[in-house]
């Protein structure tokens, strides 16, 4: 279902591209403390899409985000009309409910199991592209997109950047964005963003296999100069070890759960805020984290938030659960009722809907040395103050605890193991690991124990 398998040029990667544009491309690949580029990407925006990303910009920035759909309003009811109508998956659905809860629940396994079937049957198949993902659960899914959509990203970044004063200037002959990896394979490249006037953007991978010389990272952030550095705990804890002058306007992190302690040290460390947005290949930006509200301040305008408990049913307003989106902007890949496998509490928090108490994944209990149970947001509490990239908590079956956590140096470790005693009882037998690095997602709470799930 791609039709964009053969190799293609620069001129279809990069449709109307000119000579600075080329020439600015030519600049950050051949740089000479430039990383070894292993992919090619591009844009693949096509007039036309240009136009129409201009109308959507325009409507997200002036939208008022209401994430309820009962009364079902208007948008949603023509959104699940096409979609029972177009989509082969739903349209066993049958007519139009009289409340969106009266529909079936999805999720990522459904997706994966066959993802054609979840593609409206009018889509271009031409210019369709896909994502692949694993996420934390490790199963393998084909996320459907399109040039268009790919696109649309930038308006929610820019409505959530702008909460923090910023208003992205960067275009022609400068680089806007610098993605951050940090794996032992990673796909990485050079682009423009059309959408900024020709502006740069580079994927780089920090790992030091990627680079001819190490310094060389440092070396090639300052030439760069990028307006905004986004990226992912693991990418940030590396880039905090490099010497380098060029301070950024903002940071993005929209992969992987992202502490204030880590945060608050990358603010002072470049003197920019660090914007916290919870992504999913399936949906895009969902939300951001507002410190002022402590709570992710929802971004979608077209998108219905429901908080449903274990059968699929909505819960009251402030009650957790598990977070299923309706709607969205990828036109490639309609959502109805996604069960996302993220847990919140949907609430109005200073004027606004807001998703509070967020954490990845399903909620696991642990049994403290005394025999009562914590919920794991009793552990994410727990290590706020520490700059970890990544951690892991784990009770075995003999109700034993290992802890992993990177990106935190030697000296704040005691401390850290300190405080999860404070939890979960003095002398509970902990065994910590501290790799260096991390490589890749983590399942960041585990038990064995009966019950632990909950």
């Amino acid at each position: 279902m791609n039709g964009l398998d053969a190799e293609p040029d620069d001129a279809e990667r990069y449709p109307g591209l000119d000579e600075p544009g080329r020439l600015l491309l030519e600049w950050m690949r051949e740089h000479p403390h430039a990383p070894i580029f292993r992919n090619r990407s591009g844009h693949r925006l096509q007039a036309v899409d240009l136009l129409a990303l201009k109308d959507f910009e325009a409507e997200v920035r002036a939208a008022t985000v209401d994430p309820r759909g009962e009364p079902m309003p208007a948008w949603l009811a023509d959104f699940l009309t096409q979609a029972m109508t177009r989509v082969p998956h739903y349209r066993g659905y049958g007519s139009l409910p009289r409340r969106l809860a009266d529909l079936p629940t999805t999720a990522r396994a459904d997706l994966a199991r066959d993802i054609a079937r979840f593609v409206p049957d009018d889509v271009d198949a031409g210019r369709l592209i896909n994502f692949r993902t694993t996420g934390t659960t490790g199963e393998p899914l084909l996320v459907a997109s399109h040039p268009q959509v790919a696109g649309r990203y930038l308006s929610f970044h820019r409505r959530a950047l702008r909460r923090f004063g910023i208003e992205l200037r960067s275009g022609a002959g400068e680089v806007g964005v610098v993605l951050l990896g940090w794996q032992r394979q990673c796909f990485t490249y050079t682009s423009l963003s059309p959408q900024q006037g020709g502006a740069g953007l580079a994927k780089i991978n920090l790992h030091p296999d990627d680079w001819r010389d190490p310094a060389d990272r440092a070396a090639y952030l300052d030439a760069l100069a990028p307006e905004v550095l986004s990226g992912d705990p693991l990418s940030f804890a590396a880039l905090l070890e490099l010497d380098f002058a060029h301070r950024p306007r903002a940071l993005m992190n929209t992969s992987m759960a992202l502490l204030p302690g880590l945060r608050v040290r990358l603010e002072q460390r470049f003197g920019c805020p660090v914007v916290d947005i919870h992504s999913m290949n399936e949906a895009g930006p969902i939300s951001f984290f507002d410190p002022a509200l402590d709570a992710h301040v929802l971004l979608q305008h077209r998108m219905v938030v429901e908080i449903v408990d274990h059968e699929g049913l909505p819960v009251p307003d402030g009650e957790r659960g598990e977070i299923t989106l309706t709607g969205g902007f990828n036109f490639c890949l309609p959502l109805v009722r996604y069960r996302t496998g993220d847990f919140a509490a949907l609430e109005r928090r200073g004027g606004e809907w807001v998703l509070t108490g967020f954490e990845g994944r399903a909620p696991v209990r642990f049994r403290t040395l005394a025999g009562q149970w914590i919920n794991n947001i009793d552990v994410t509490h727990a290590l706020k103050p520490f700059a970890l990239a990544q951690y892991a908590l784990r009770q075995h079956a003999d109700a034993s605890f290992s802890f992993t956590g990177t990106g935190l140096p030697p000296g704040d470790r005691p401390a850290v193991l300190a405080a999860l005693q404070a939890l979960l009882g003095p002398g509970a037998p902990i065994a910590a690991d501290w790799p260096e690095r991390g490589e890749g997602k983590l399942v960041q709470y585990r038990s064995e124990l009966p019950g632990a799930m909950g």
